[in-house]
């Protein structure tokens, strides 16, 4: 089980940086149920990138609705990821509604098919990104992560939204496109036009109105956030870097279109130790 919790901890590490780094601030008891939360995420994120076609991750998709509606470790297969999940749900009592629901969601993932509306997108970002806020919640603090749902909302739409403006060139590539539909059309656009070429004369007002609904979400977060209790803070903790994503990404211009968006390391860490030692006191650093 040790060997298995350090494959679960390094699969973290390298396919998540911001929600690793994130997990080191909670006390060392919860790390191990955050990390399988985490790679949970990570390994469904990455179902995509592994897959031709999108019926066998349908089946990747299934198998993991079996095993947590069969809600053991036998079920798991000796699946490492899968094996520590299911421990953070018996531990915990994490509602495998709420991990059912985040497979739902992450169906959208595999086809090409563009995203509706923006309502559309902020349902997908709060059962993908905002659940596993709430869900890294209730690992650290049962009896106060009920009170600040809403917030984890708002945070999973924020971190969610910048993330998909972070992948932009990756999704182009293949042809996906997740900025809704009705912001393009709004900027004279389409879906079709935006993953394309170098995106059309409506690239520069979608990027905008994605950078603005993000920067709205994180204004929503950041006004209840001064109430989070300290016990909560390392769930929140990667929404702290979404500030200086968005800055970055509103320097550069169309870059985002084919450049993902960065910033230095030393800020990623100043900026999560700040606001793990101080919380949502002030937006800059």
């Amino acid at each position: 089980m040790e060997e298995h919790a350090k494959i679960v901890m390094e699969a973290v590490r390298t396919a998540d940086r911001d929600r690793y780094l994130s997990a080191l601030y909670a006390p060392e008891d919860k790390r191990p149920a955050l990390f399988a939360l985490y790679a949970f995420n990570a390994e469904i994120a990455g179902v995509r990138d592994r897959i031709r076609e999108a019926l066998p991750g349908e089946v990747r998709l299934q198998w993991w609705r079996d095993v947590l509606a069969a809600g053991n470790i036998q079920a798991a297969a000796g699946h490492p990821v899968a094996e520590a999940l299911i421990g953070a749900i018996d531990t915990y009592g994490l509602p495998v509604d709420a991990l059912q629901n985040y497979l739902d969601a992450r169906i959208f993932d595999l086809y090409d098919d563009p995203m509706p509306s923006r309502n559309d997108l902020e349902g997908y970002c709060g059962e993908t990104a905002g659940a596993i806020i709430q869900l890294a919640s209730m690992i650290l603090e049962p009896e106060a992560a009920p009170s600040f749902a809403g917030l984890a909302g708002h945070a999973g739409c924020a971190q969610a939204i910048t993330g998909l403006l972070r992948l932009l060139p990756h999704h182009r590539a293949r042809g996906q496109c997740f900025v809704p539909r009705d912001i393009l059309s709004a900027v004279g656009s389409s879906p079709e036009e935006f993953v394309s070429g170098d995106g059309g004369a409506g690239m520069p007002g979608a990027l905008a109105a994605m950078i603005a609904l993000a920067a709205e979400h994180l204004a929503a977060f950041e006004r209840g956030a001064r109430e989070l209790p300290v016990s909560l803070r390392p769930a929140f903790l990667p929404v702290a870097l979404t500030g200086a994503y968005l800055t970055s990404l509103r320097k550069m211009g169309r870059e985002p279109a084919t450049v993902p968006a960065e910033i230095a390391g030393w800020r990623r860490h100043a900026l999560l130790f700040r606001h793990a030692a101080r919380g949502w006191k002030s937006n800059h650093i």
